[in-house]
């Protein structure tokens, strides 16, 4: 499932994310800690990979189209929880 979200948005998502969130979430999905900041903006592809990440640049930091929704999803949940 893809998703279209401002690259503002998604930075906002991962600066509320607990302290240790990135390397739960690579954990529980198989990836690098690196591939996951990456997922939220990070430019680490000697330790990490990219994930169908696809910045255009506009207003509130451009448009992030995600081909994958899974981190972001995990993500979220993670809040959620957080908040409880």
């Amino acid at each position: 499932m893809t998703k279209t979200i401002t690259f503002n948005e998604l930075r906002r998502v991962k600066d509320a994310l607990p302290s240790g969130s990135m390397t739960k979430i690579a954990s529980e999905l198989g990836l690098e800690k690196e591939t996951v900041r990456n997922y939220f903006g990070g430019h680490d592809y000697k330790d990490g990979k990219s994930c169908g990440v696809h910045i255009e640049p506009g207003p509130d930091g451009g448009l992030v189209m995600l081909d994958d929704t899974k981190i972001l999803e995990m993500a979220i949940s993670i809040l959620d929880a957080h908040k409880a």
